[in-house]
């Protein structure tokens, strides 16, 4: 049976989304079999889309990156390439700026199941319903990156804060009103996104 294609041009853009040139984010992937985990830190999107699309038939789990920048010194770890069975990743100090408000839709299933369309669509509908609210809160339309997880939606928000407590505080606040008002018996919000340097999908992979 054939591996997985990742998309290089989805990766390429996800990295330009994402991130303003010469930022550094780690790629990582966890629980990656007999390699554990593999980590690089990347500046440049091409030699990032092409260490992915190598281990597109590795079969993993799901590929990821930092969604906030990391400290520029982390690049001496592993410049633009990635190595196996990585033993130091990004924690939350090595952050250098919040830059997106990460929220994660997940289909209420038990673990370790994929979602059904009917449970995907609902997540991706819940990711538009927030970014609806939101917009009508008064956030500009151009602040969201609305995605598909693989098995939920996944919605972006830009901001621009530093990385301290009070910011931790205050997107632990804001993912947890987000999931009074929006979770149900169907999809939730994970509220576990909050920390600076929360690894997300790379999109153009598969989960």
């Amino acid at each position: 049976m054939a591996g997985p294609t990742f998309d290089r041009e989805e990766i390429l853009r996800t990295f330009q989304l994402f991130h303003n040139p010469g930022d550094v984010i780690e790629l990582r992937i966890p629980k990656a079999g007999r390699h554990k985990t593999i980590s690089g830190y990347f500046n440049e999107s091409g030699p990032l889309a092409d260490s992915i699309v190598a281990l597109a038939d590795e079969n993993f789990a799901g590929c990821y990156f930092t969604i906030n920048p990391c400290n520029p010194d982390l690049f001496a770890r592993s410049a633009n390439r990635y190595q196996k069975y990585a033993k130091e990743t990004t924690a939350d100090a090595d952050i250098i700026r919040r830059r997106w408000l990460p929220i994660d839709l997940d289909p209420v299933r038990p673990a370790g199941i994929s979602s059904n369309e009917e449970e995907h669509q609902a997540a991706l509908q819940k990711a538009r319903d927030i970014r609806a609210w939101l917009i009508s809160k008064g956030w500009p339309e151009s602040a969201f990156i609305l995605a598909d997880s693989g098995n939920g939606g996944h919605l972006a928000a830009n901001i621009d804060l530093p990385n301290n407590e009070e910011t931790r505080d205050l997107v632990k606040s804001c993912l947890e009103a987000l999931d009074a008002v929006f979770s149900d018996d169907k999809v939730k919000v994970d509220t576990t996104t909050y920390n600076a340097a929360r690894i997300w999908k790379i999109y153009g992979t598969t989960a």
